[in-house]
């Protein structure tokens, strides 16, 4: 990673399930002279999980006061881990952080103490069909079987957002399944669901062993429907996956996406926030080798707004590194 040196009750259903995700209590420990900070990352088996392993080992190296202990998650749960102080750290989602943060659907109310440490890379909604469903745009869905993620993770809660705002629910469906992605592509290999919904980087390991076995397509989604998510969250972009991501796909597919950021409780300490933003700065043969999609992050992308306020600890040393960069270009200009 190259920094660009011209800088550019629901709720307590979703607290159960984020606690015992989790598998703690409590804040963070003190053990001896070190103190250990808990990051809540992904599911077994995807991105964040091993990207939450490398930062640990980044923060870790070279010193003994900053513990890491790395555990599973998922986007929903991660922030409210951060509410409820379950957690410190966590690999979260720009637009689930916002909805938390709003207290919107799936939070009931709004939730505190959750604070951006740096913006990270994109992530698309993927909508996976069959190529014989006759799925072409979200009202194609009414009546047909989908699979998508677990409740609380955020690839179920941006689908449930996508059927609300073109006027759905689950029960609009014939059946809904949420399970794992594995589960997920097992149903449409054996042609028990008609609709694969996900969020992740592109391309994906999920969708591309469905296409090695199944003639598949993505649903395009309209501007009009980018218009009418912007109604749940304003912070849903629009982008396109683009042609050839997936096998015998032809054309440019327009869908929505978002960020994966660092997330902190905005009470941790600001020499702590700046000692991982060193070591994510460092960091980079480390990051990249478990999530290319990190590749060329740069100091505008770490520090894009996606709604979440910035830690105070993250907004001095971004200060701070833009000093140092300006300083650098006088004297290569002296």
């Amino acid at each position: 990673m190259q920094f660009d040196k011209k800088l550019g009750s629901l709720k307590s259903i979703l607290l159960i399930c984020a606690l015992a995700t989790i598998g703690v209590s409590g804040c963070s420990e003190n053990t001896g002279n070190s103190k250990t900070y808990k990051l809540v990352t992904g599911p077994q088996g995807g991105a964040w999980y091993p990207l939450g392993g490398a930062l640990k080992a980044l923060i870790e190296n070279g010193q003994s006061e900053i513990k890491v202990q790395v555990l599973p998650g998922g986007g929903v749960s991660n922030v409210l881990a951060l509410h409820t102080g379950q957690a410190q750290i966590a690999l979260a989602q720009s637009v689930t952080s916002l909805d938390a943060i709003e207290g919107k659907a799936p939070f009931k109310e709004p939730l505190q103490n959750i604070c951006n440490i740096a913006t990270f890379y994109r992530q698309y909604f993927q909508v996976v069909t069959l190529a014989e469903s006759g799925v072409n745009s979200p009202y194609d869905l009414k009546g047909k079987v989908l699979a998508t993620q677990p409740r609380g993770a955020t690839g179920e809660a941006i689908t449930n957002h996508l059927l609300l705002a073109h006027d759905m629910d689950y029960k609009t469906l014939e059946n809904v399944s949420f399970g794992s992605y594995t589960d997920s592509v097992t149903l449409m290999k054996d042609g028990n669901a008609d609709v694969f919904t996900l969020t992740t980087t592109i391309p994906s390991g999920a969708v591309m062993d469905l296409a090695s076995s199944r003639t598949m397509k993505l649903m395009p989604m309209s501007i009009e429907s980018h218009k009418k998510m912007l109604k749940i969250n304003s912070k849903y972009e629009r982008g396109v996956i683009p042609k050839g991501t997936y096998p015998e796909q032809n054309e440019d597919v327009p869908t929505i996406f978002w960020y994966t950021h660092l997330a902190a409780r905005c009470d941790v300490s600001n020499d702590v926030v700046a000692h991982i933003l060193d070591v994510v700065q460092s960091g980079s043969n480390e990051l990249v080798s478990v999530t290319r999609a990190i590749e060329g992050l740069d100091m505008a992308t770490m520090t894009r707004d996606i709604g979440v306020p910035m830690h105070p600890g993250a907004t001095q040393w971004y200060a701070e590194q833009e000093q140092e960069q300006e300083q650098e270009q006088e004297q290569e200009q002296d």
